[in-house]
């Protein structure tokens, strides 16, 4: 069936505004800080002198880019394993228990992630306080002496594992939610079926539940991981500010350092480039891994 031309202008006009706003904030943004990339651009002067692959160069032998991208997979291994673990579990409890309660357990987890992650941030500085914190404050309780002095995000061995916790309490509601919606839409009968087969909630959930729930595993596990990296720049700057010594520095914050401390923003932008690309070939092997096999 032939498209009429008044039909071809009124698609045209449909989606020209999208695309000008995909070239504006999207495109134009991209090409540009890849051209500042190869140049010598301070806050002064964006644009300035070409340099070619001098900044790549630089930063393929700086040790606190290697140190910011360790910190970064470390954070991307453990947030998403456990976030979606968590977030599984807690969705298998709220559908085969069958609570009462469960439109407040659904909010009670899901409220965090509609909390700004700044406001989060300071909430949490406060909990791990040394001097004011509820963990100081668990020592005293328990007797526990090196609870009481525990400066966790003080200390380079604990504080990767206290954001990372941050990152998941955060957003374990938001995929708890998703789990449950996908598990709801699961035929009943299949259970039944179980059920007079002798399958107690285990097995339903090790051989019904997990296959059928696969591509929502997927999905939420490409989106926690992308989210994990975009989240670790909100929650480290302000919560430690890439300390103690860089131990929690993170390669999007390593980025802004450079830029906005350091005034390099040629620098920056070749570690903006390779952080672009890192991300895109993390969520190509994250989607590898985990796509449904035919």
């Amino acid at each position: 069936m032939k498209i009429k031309k008044q039909e071809k202008i009124f698609i045209a006009a449909c989606l020209f505004p999208a695309l000008l706003l995909t070239v504006v904030f999207f495109l134009a943004p991209l090409f540009r800080g890849l051209a500042l990339s190869f140049t010598k651009s301070t806050a002064t002067n964006i644009g300035g002198e070409f340099v070619g692959l001098k900044n790549y160069i630089d930063l393929f032998s700086d040790p606190y880019f290697y140190q910011a991208l360790g910190n970064t997979f470390k954070l991307l291994l453990f947030v998403p394993f456990c976030l979606n673990a968590l977030a599984l579990t807690l969705a298998f409890l709220v559908t085969q228990t069958r609570l009462r309660e469960r439109g407040f357990y659904r909010f009670l987890f899901f409220f965090p992630s509609i909390i700004s992650a700044t406001a989060l941030g300071v909430l949490w500085s406060n909990i791990y306080s040394p001097t004011l914190g509820i963990v100081k404050k668990l020592g005293e309780l328990l007797g526990i002496s090196s609870l009481q002095s525990l400066a966790v995000l003080g200390n380079q061995k604990t504080v990767l594992i206290a954001v990372g916790v941050v990152m998941v309490w955060q957003s374990v509601g938001y995929y708890m939610v998703m789990y449950i919606a996908s598990i709801d839409g699961i035929d009943t009968s299949v259970f039944e079926a179980a059920t007079m087969d002798g399958c107690g909630i285990i097995k339903k959930i090790v051989y019904i539940t997990l296959p059928i729930l696969r591509n929502m595993i997927s999905v939420t596990f490409v989106l926690s991981l992308s989210s994990a990296l975009a989240m670790s720049y909100i929650i480290t700057s302000v919560m430690t500010a890439g300390g103690p010594s860089g131990s929690s520095t993170v390669i999007l914050y390593y980025m802004y350092k450079q830029a906005f401390e350091q005034s390099n923003f040629g620098y920056a932008m070749s570690v903006a480039v390779v952080t672009l690309i890192l991300a895109f070939l993390l969520s190509k092997l994250s989607r590898c891994l985990t796509a449904e096999r035919e």
